[in-house]
């Protein structure tokens, strides 16, 4: 979205102030700046293949985009072949980069036409080369009758994701289900550490499992709306409180779907922020750039270099 120009040094936080090292905000790349609402952002270990969701204005339609970079530029957006009338979002590469997971409301069968509710599906490829394999649905135990959303895969294959469960803390939570024998274990709620009676959602988990940074909506030493939060564990495993990531990375406005390049120390995640002020416009185009390039309360892809691994 918006270009946010200044920079800061220090990251404050709830309990005081770190020294996390961050440069200014930034949108990802103008080339989709095309998109009315873009979220959802990650990005291959090679850094040549990005994935990402492009939504109409109300994201009653949902669907998922690709742009690969060759000669330091990247390529114009395309859609994921499987794509079609149903909704798909939240892309999040496989630490090999040969699986994509991501959500969707497609039905079980591919010849039905009525929408299922939430599920995790996945695509699998051979090489970076490869055509993408049909939709795969991850069934049972990790998908049930309920939403799951977001899904974030360490080294090892443990998925985190988000649920919308009765028998959580609050409205979203934060779900575990670790790889076990070659499948997927009963999904664990994370801890009042990480989860609260409000909303908690957008998990991404590090390769190692050792710090996860998702967001909260409306906490009270947060900035307005939804933040990023980051909580690490301590030397027994343990996820310590989930404390804010501050004024380097939020706004007062929506700031969600995180991703963290672990390898060049890059966050890069979606925002709704706002900085557009009334200016006088020289032609219609000027008004439409002026209005699509910038910070316009509509949801784009940003970054920043912060070292979050020490």
């Amino acid at each position: 979205m918006k270009k946010f120009h200044f920079v800061i040094t220090l990251l404050f936080i709830s309990n005081g102030i770190v020294g996390q090292e961050t440069s200014s905000v930034t949108q990802f790349d103008s080339i989709l700046n095309q998109f009315i609402n873009v979220r959802d952002f990650c990005i291959s270990k090679d850094g040549k293949e990005a994935f990402f969701t492009i939504q109409s204005p109300n994201q009653e339609i949902s669907q998922l985009a690709y742009i690969t970079k060759e000669n330091n530029a990247w390529s114009a957006p395309q859609l994921l072949p499987f794509c079609d009338e149903f909704m798909y979002l939240e892309p999040f590469l496989s630490y090999d980069n040969n699986r994509l997971y991501f959500a969707s409301d497609r039905p079980l069968n591919a010849t039905s036409t009525e929408k299922k509710d939430f599920d995790i599906w996945y695509v699998d490829r051979a090489t970076a080369h490869a055509p993408w394999s049909a939709p795969k649905n991850l069934g049972l135990p990790v998908n049930s009758e309920l939403d799951e959303f977001y899904p974030s895969v360490s080294k090892n294959n443990n998925l985190y994701f988000t649920m919308v469960s009765p028998d959580g803390f609050g409205k979203d939570d934060i779900y575990v289900s670790t790889w076990e024998n070659g499948s997927y274990s009963k999904p664990v709620i994370l801890d009042a550490n990480i989860n609260s009676e409000g909303y908690e959602f957008n998990a991404f988990i590090s390769a190692n499992e050792d710090f996860i940074i998702y967001s909260k909506y409306n906490e009270a030493d947060g900035l307005g709306s939804g933040d990023l939060y980051i909580s690490k564990k301590d030397a027994h495993g343990t996820w310590q409180k989930a404390t804010n990531l501050g004024v380097a990375v939020n706004s007062k406005y929506m700031d969600y779907c995180p991703f963290y390049d672990e390898e060049n120390n890059i966050l890069y995640f979606t925002s709704r922020r706002n900085n557009l002020t009334p200016r006088k416009f020289n032609s219609v185009s000027d008004f439409t750039n002026f209005i699509m390039e910038n910070e316009n309360g509509l949801s784009k892809i940003y970054k920043t270099s912060i070292n979050l691994t020490n």
